[in-house]
């Protein structure tokens, strides 16, 4: 019958129980052995020479006490005829009987009395010989005891010893396989098999790890081909993209680079897939530019000796507890070119309308002048009305001119030294008739003695006035409307605030977006002029901001830097 580990582990302790029992047991044995001699040696010898010393004594006191003498020899010489053990001594004990017979029967001879201590000396002498030989056999057995306890010590301490040293390890040895066995699954090595031929729980163990591992094994082998199937059918799908794709995995390892993005590159697959990240980027400019770039703004890439536009997205991929990405470039050459085209129609139409609209201005001055006849009120109504639509057109096409400027990147700045006082005396004076058509209280606070600032006087003036008009249309009548020119360190602030509904927070990131218009707030414009004044802001070094509360107005402001730094 198999034995189990509980029924090893209570052998083992069983085996060193009866070896400590072996020892134990053969030192007691000695031990009783020497009690057994010592009380042989009080008791057969001890004990007749001390009744020999009693009589002794009793004798030499005769002469005193004759009565209570003899009454001690008699009691002595009586227990010595009953512990008489030694050869010799029974017929030495049996003449002393004699001669103290005489002694009392009034024998006082001195002959009698040296006879008595003759045989006393013999019975001392026996007892004494006695003594020393089962003295020299207790010697001998607590010698002999010595030596076997010794030896038996030493074979027990061997045997426990090296039971110690083995036993833990026979134990341990199939916990130290299992786990290396379960080590190898770990690392997906699902060929790794144990070999425990004990029938106890380990070796059962052992059986079903290794069923564990040929199933794992199969399933494996089972589904290896349909994994290799579908990578295939992945790296099929991901070459079929359109759109230039790159996989970087958790530890920044490029795990695939479709055919687009190898073309952009400039590499082939195997100088990619499987690199880490922070190796290519030491080696390829614009795989270092798509790792560090953080915007999504377009960018130019020379494919082919031509210009091609992208945009780059990032798709982050988690699962379980690992995050990988996916660095999509998507081509938008043809909405570039679109873009392009539509600036260019934008601007060629824009400066088409414009010759146009400012003869049917010029016509309309003419109309205007009393030379040219007298109109009556219902005229002057329709010609108040087309003057104002001819205005607005004229915005509208300065605006778009501007704007054609800002798309195709050639704002025109004619930066220099620029007083800003003048610039600010510039825009109030053209806004002075609307200020007065709603009756606003002007507030201009300037602070004193301004160096001049560095920017394109009539563009930084225009961006002045578009944040004036603005104020003006939304400022309720007769309310304030405070103009700021401030120095702020090394720049210079300009700010208009009015007292108007404010702009919710929700649209304040886009209000100087293109065509942006606050919902509700009635259309009066393009939703281009705060766009292109952001625009013209920036191209000069500055910065554009909002300050807005709902029923509270609204603050706009941009600073541009002194011109003497």
């Amino acid at each position: 019958m198999p034995l189990n580990v509980k029924n090893k582990i209570w052998l083992g302790t069983l085996f060193l129980f009866i070896l400590i029992l072996i020892v134990g047991g053969a030192g007691i044995y000695y031990i009783i052995r020497l009690k057994d001699d010592s009380s042989a040696i009080i008791k057969a010898n001890y004990e007749s020479i001390d009744y020999c010393h009693t009589i002794q004594k009793a004798l030499d006191s005769i002469s005193i006490d004759r009565n209570g003498s003899l009454k001690k020899i008699d009691l002595a010489l009586g227990a010595q005829e009953n512990n008489v053990t030694e050869p010799g001594e029974l017929l030495a004990t049996f003449h002393a009987r004699r001669d103290f017979n005489k002694m009392q029967n009034g024998d006082s001879s001195v002959e009698t009395a040296k006879d008595l201590e003759v045989l006393l000396q013999k019975i001392l002498s026996l007892n004494m010989e006695a003594i020393q030989l089962k003295n020299n056999t207790a010697q001998q057995t607590a010698a002999k005891a010595l030596s076997i306890i010794t030896v038996l010590c030493g074979i027990v301490f061997i045997v426990a010893f090296t039971f110690s040293y083995n036993f833990p390890s026979v134990m341990v040895a199939p916990i130290r396989e299992l786990t290396l066995g379960m080590q190898q699954i770990s690392n997906k090595d699902y060929g790794h098999r144990i070999h425990i031929k004990n029938k106890d729980e380990f070796g059962q163990l052992a059986k079903s790890f290794n069923d564990m591992s040929e199933r794992l094994e199969y399933f494996q082998n089972s589904n290896l081909n349909q994994i290799l199937f579908e990578k295939a059918r992945a790296e099929a799908v991901i070459n079929s993209l359109k759109d230039a794709s790159i996989g970087i995995d958790k530890n920044d390892v490029v795990l695939f680079a479709n055919g687009q993005a190898l073309a952009l590159l400039g590499v082939h697959a195997d100088q990619v897939v499987g690199k880490k990240a922070e190796v290519l980027k030491k080696s390829n400019d614009l795989f270092r530019f798509l790792m560090e770039g953080d915007n999504s703004a377009p960018f130019k890439i020379i494919v082919a000796d031509k210009e091609n536009y992208f945009i780059r997205e990032v798709v982050d991929v988690s699962q379980d507890d690992t995050q990988s990405r996916v660095i999509v470039l998507k081509n938008i050459t043809p909405f570039k070119e679109l873009d392009v085209a539509k600036t260019n129609f934008i601007a060629t139409i824009s400066h088409e309308m414009k010759t146009p609209i400012s003869s049917v201005k010029m016509s309309l001055q003419l109309l205007e002048n009393t030379t040219t006849g007298i109109l009556n009120e219902e005229q002057r109504q329709l010609l108040h009305g087309i003057k104002e639509d001819c205005d607005r057109l004229l915005r509208i096409i300065a605006e778009l001119l501007n704007l054609s400027q800002v798309e195709t990147g050639n704002i025109q700045l004619n930066i220099k030294k620029s007083n800003p006082y003048e610039m600010l005396d510039y825009a109030l004076e053209s806004v002075r008739i609307q200020v007065d058509q709603k009756k606003l209280n002007l507030i201009i606070q300037k602070d004193e003695n301004i160096p001049d600032i560095k920017a394109d006087g009539d563009k930084t003036a225009w961006v002045l006035i578009n944040f004036l008009t603005n104020a003006i249309r939304y400022a309720p009548e007769r309310s304030d409307l405070a103009i700021a020119l401030r120095r702020k360190g090394t720049m210079v602030e300009f700010s208009v605030r009015d007292q108007g509904q404010g702009i919710d927070p929700q649209y304040q990131e886009k209000i100087f977006d293109r065509y942006f218009q606050v919902p509700g707030s009635g259309k009066y414009g393009t939703g281009l002029g705060l766009a292109i004044s952001k625009e013209f802001i920036e191209a000069q070094g500055g910065h554009i901001h909002l300050d807005s509360k709902p029923g509270e107005g609204s603050r706009f402001s941009f600073t541009l830097y002194l011109a003497d730094l």
